[in-house]
């Protein structure tokens, strides 16, 4: 135990403490010159001061010398003293049955990049794992502490972060693990620590340069994005958890159904309806209905802006939204984004009536239905008024008059840009034909199938509910509602086709060489999805179909001579032409290839390469 200070020494450390800089060094880089800036907070307020590239190592040790001056003052009594016991390290024994838990579980396929970096020579930078909740982060920790050596292990932590935390705390714990020779440390839920994002530098430019590997880890995914773009810009390497694309969830959760996937997909958890059953109550459970999915909405996306822009140099950049957030409709606006199945992120979109665009779809589909006896005015079968409320009722969706902010063009914009920066949503190029010419657009993907399809379903929920629709036969009843979600879960499996096709192929490299994939549209009919290989000059033309069944209908876009010519004469050569459905493999006389959806997914990319030219 460290004896106690003499008040003539306190004394002397704390006027020597009073000269020295507080904050920590920032290090950027702009128009391709590195600078230096010595940050800190004060008032409320992050300030910041030019250093020359001279001054900084004697900055540097001045603020060591303070950090080590009031770990001393701390712990000899001569600091504040703090009101609660901090957050002991998980070392040895009790780390080990920590990382016990995960036991024999897969991992995710991104866990080796941890295991690489920490076996990396050392160097000035730590590992940042980062998504929305539910998505594996504090497994794939656990699995890395399984995976160390003997040697490595008996070196390695694990500490988890508290709301109320600041990095000075973490200072003084990762201080103590250093001095103790740890040096693997997993830090979780990193982002909670009050001052992380303006000072999360400590670990990178003080603990780095000792020989410490650092894993941070956390839900805050927008904060962590911040982070990165101001105290740990150059000196991150970044693992992002919060996309599962179908392959990983059908290896982790050992389910092959996408209709599974869309009801549930998203987090790494399986779908359970079964309200009685205890597991299907806890609050973080998969999207089971319309109250969790709210509430899971609420607090790992909206919060987690909130959170990070309010943390954020006290809270400078919550611009456009801070009206929003201050009158708690940040949730009613990311609520009509994720409901729209266009994802029409503009103005216009998030402040016209509400209108549900599953019902306008299925109404004007089972209006043309070419069974005449199925065809059905749906606007004769219920009231869309009164279904239209409960279904904003469900959603917490309010009208622009019972707004208290106006949502703008400005709001609008900045809700898209941070759901980009959460992974939620990715931009897929759309190519509209016009005669000759290419017009180009683009079709925003959301990445969350599960909460996607819940809403749907609180629209069957809403339509029940309705007197004139319940007072139909119930085969009636059933056909319509059946044709709702079958809808949603055709146009959510394109989209879902289109997703991970993007992101498993190569990206274009200038105009020769990589792929491109979009949606191709004509003045009448339309590709669901083309990849076009830019080196060899060729492209496969995908249909995308939710049905186990073949049938002729299915590819009259695919055998349209016309429409190929125009393909051809645009994007190259067309070597291949496939529907995508839930039906066995089959081999059309015309020259058209019907491939399983699901093992197309799961094979991704090797599912486009391995079709031979027709």
């Amino acid at each position: 135990m460290q004896k106690r200070l003499s008040e003539e020494e306190l004394a002397r450390f704390r006027a020597e403490l009073a000269t020295l800089p507080i904050g920590s060094i920032s290090r950027k880089t702009i128009a391709g010159k590195v600078r230096y800036y010595r940050q800190w907070t004060e008032d409320g307020r992050t300030r910041s001061e030019y250093l020359k590239a001279t001054e900084v190592d004697d900055v540097r040790r001045q603020i060591e010398r303070r950090r080590e001056l009031a770990r001393l003052l701390r712990t000899s009594g001569g600091g504040k003293s703090s009101a609660r016991r901090d957050t002991i390290a998980k070392t040895g024994r009790e780390l080990s049955d920590w990382a016990d838990l995960v036991s024999g579980w897969d991992t995710r396929d991104v866990f080796p990049d941890i295991m690489k970096f920490l076996r990396w020579p050392a160097e000035s930078k730590v590992l940042i794992v980062f998504g929305i909740r539910r998505t594996g982060k504090t497994t794939m920790l656990q699995q890395a502490v399984r995976a160390l050596t003997r040697e490595e292990f008996a070196k390695a932590a694990y500490i988890k972060a508290r709301t109320g935390d600041t990095l000075e705390t973490m200072d003084d714990r990762l201080s103590r693990l250093h001095r103790r020779g740890f040096r693997y440390v997993f830090v979780d839920e990193v982002t909670l620590l009050d001052d992380f994002i303006d000072g999360a530098s400590l670990f990178s430019d003080v603990y780095a340069p000792m020989g410490m590997k650092i894993v941070l880890s956390g839900t805050d995914s927008l904060g962590f994005r911040m982070t990165i773009d101001q105290e740990l810009f150059d000196r991150a390497y970044m693992l992002h958890t919060s996309f599962v694309p179908f392959r990983e969830y059908s290896r982790l959760l050992k389910i092959d159904d996408i209709d599974e996937y869309i009801s549930y997909g998203g987090l790494l958890r399986r779908g359970e309806k079964d309200l009685d059953d205890p597991l299907a109550n806890e609050p973080d459970a998969s999207f089971r209905d319309m109250e969790s999915t709210r509430r899971y909405i609420d607090t790992a996306i909206a919060r987690n802006i909130q959170h990070s822009l309010a943390c954020c140099r006290n809270g400078r950049y919550f611009g456009a939204l801070r009206e929003l957030h201050e009158k708690n409709e940040l949730t009613n606006a990311i609520n009509r984004v994720i409901e729209d199945m266009n994802h029409e992120f503009l103005a216009s979109v998030l402040t016209r009536p509400f209108k549900s665009s599953d019902l306008g779809t299925v109404s004007r589909q089972l209006m043309t239905d070419r069974d005449a006896a199925r065809r059905r005015r749906l606007d004769r079968m219920l009231d869309k008024g009164a279904v239209t409320a409960e279904l904003m009722r469900y959603l917490d969706i309010r009208n622009a008059e019972s707004l208290d902010v106006e949502v703008s063009d400005e709001h609008a914009s900045a809700i898209r840009a941070y759901l980009g920066k959460l992974d939620l949503i990715r931009d897929c190029p759309v190519r509209r034909l016009r005669g000759e010419s290419v017009e180009n657009g683009v079709r925003v993907l959301f990445s969350q199938p599960g909460m996607r399809y819940c809403q749907a379903e609180a629209l069957v929920r809403a339509m029940m509910k309705d007197s004139s629709f319940a007072s139909k036969p119930p085969a009636e009843r059933e056909y319509v509602t059946g044709r709702v979600l079958d809808d949603v879960r055709g146009r959510m499996l394109e989209d879902i086709v289109l997703l991970e096709t993007l992101v498993a192929m190569p990206r274009p490299r200038g105009i020769f060489a990589g792929t491109e994939v979009f949606k191709l549209q004509f003045e009448s009919g339309e590709f669901d999805m083309v990849v076009r290989d830019l080196s060899a000059g060729t492209c496969r033309l995908y249909e995308v179909k939710h049905s186990s069944s073949r049938a002729d209908e299915q590819f009259r876009h695919l055998v349209d001579a016309e429409l190929l010519s125009r393909t051809e004469k645009a994007f190259g050569r067309v070597v291949s032409r496939i529907v995508l459905y839930r039906g066995p493999d089959f081999d059309h006389d015309c020259g058209v290839s019907y491939r399983n959806v699901e093992t197309f997914l799961k094979r991704l990319p090797d599912s486009v390469s391995r079709e031979k030219p027709a």
